[in-house]
């Protein structure tokens, strides 16, 4: 009976060993998103720890400095694990050659981590030792690399969200965009800036979801500021983009800002669907509209905003609305579940948090006339 439950232990370590090295290769390797139960399980957990110890916390700011640690505390727990479940994994297939699981531990976990610390009691267990060494090294090896790489792209993302806060103010808002770009120009043609920007975050928009679906830890990753967000911002890009086209539809750019717009609702879905989240489907928006969330006095006073700085509105709010809600439930849905989900800012037209919080609109300065250059 005793040596049926070491070879069944030899067979079960063979497997944790296969199965850990798949979610290893998986996660680290493989330049797309694959699904790994350690991943799901940490990232669940961690995220049902983090919501019951922010409960009482009541100021967004102070929740945005404690969220701020569950995506990399994510990311060591998900080594430890690997680590755990592969000298788990080795201890178990070295166990018929020591016949005991202390014994076992002491041997995978020497060899693993290649501290030399413990020489195989077995003789058959100098092959496993020999693997699981070679498993540390690349395990570790391949974190070390994987680190560096997530940075990088949190840096390249983090570079245009910086560059809007100017634009945008924070949190982001779409309609501020349109209307610091115009009165930033003097009231003259913003067309051509407008259209640089649309550009650039297409562009951004393109990097972010090859990045961020193949590494999702990326998702939860906060920005340095505390009222910027990358998901408000691309939100706040694509909301004026719609807003151009709806109340503007003759003015340039036409172009760039559909494109920005399509490349931004297929991204949010990409990125939903990678955090399991329910996704309209855009065929059936097509055919089946649905309701946003932004009522027609919320865009009412937008478009108002914009007359009141001189931009080129040529449509009146009733005409223009039914064009807005076209573009905006392409993506409403979606942007609003992923918004709950990350707890990104309370910013305008973002819908509500998993915590009770108020809208907060951008923090903009007095408006007045451009100084004119003598």
């Amino acid at each position: 009976m005793r040596d049926a439950l070491i070879w069944a232990g030899f067979v079960a370590g063979v497997c944790l060993i296969a199965g850990t090295s798949m979610s290893i290769v998986g996660a680290l390797v493989v330049p797309r998103r694959v699904d790994s139960w350690v991943t799901r399980a940490l990232d669940a957990l961690f995220d049902r720890a983090f919501l019951l110890a922010l409960r009482g916390v009541r100021s967004y700011r102070r929740r945005d400095r404690i969220l701020g640690w569950q995506s990399p505390l994510t990311l060591v727990a998900r080594l430890t694990v690997w680590m755990a479940m592969l000298v788990l994994g080795f201890a178990l297939v070295m166990l018929p050659d020591t016949d005991d699981l202390a014994a076992a531990l002491e041997d995978a976990g020497s060899s693993l981590f290649t501290l030399g610390f413990a020489v195989p009691h077995g003789g058959g267990g100098q092959f496993a030792a020999y693997l699981a060494g070679f498993a540390g090294i690349a395990v570790i090896g391949l974190q070390v690399g994987y680190l560096p790489t997530v940075y990088a792209a949190f840096n390249r993302r983090e570079t245009e969200v910086t560059l809007l806060v100017a634009r945008a103010g924070t949190p982001a808002w779409g309609p501020e965009i349109l209307v610091r770009t115009h009165w930033g120009t003097g009231g003259g043609d913003s067309g051509p800036v407008l259209g640089d920007l649309f550009v650039r975050w297409e562009r951004w928009t393109a990097e972010v979801a090859e990045s961020h679906t193949t590494y999702t830890g990326l998702l939860r990753l906060r920005s340095p500021r505390t009222d910027s967000h990358w998901l408000t911002s691309l939100i706040a890009v694509m909301d004026a983009a719609a807003l151009h086209l709806a109340l503007a539809p003759g003015a340039d750019p036409k172009i760039t800002a559909r494109l920005m717009l399509r490349m931004g609702f297929e991204t949010l879905a990409d990125m939903a669907r990678a955090m399991k989240l329910p996704v309209p489907d855009l065929a059936e928006i097509s055919v089946d509209p649905m309701p946003i969330s932004i009522t027609f006095e919320d865009f009412a006073r937008a478009a108002e905003s914009l007359r009141s700085v001189g931009y080129p509105v040529t449509e009146t709010d009733e005409d223009a609305w039914p064009h807005f809600v076209g573009w905006r439930q392409n993506y409403d849905r979606t942007a609003l579940a992923l918004c709950r989900e990350l707890d990104a800012p309370p910013a305008l037209w973002t819908g509500p948090r998993r915590w009770p919080s108020q809208p907060t609109p951008p923090r903009r300065p007095k408006l007045g006339q451009p100084r004119q250059q003598k």
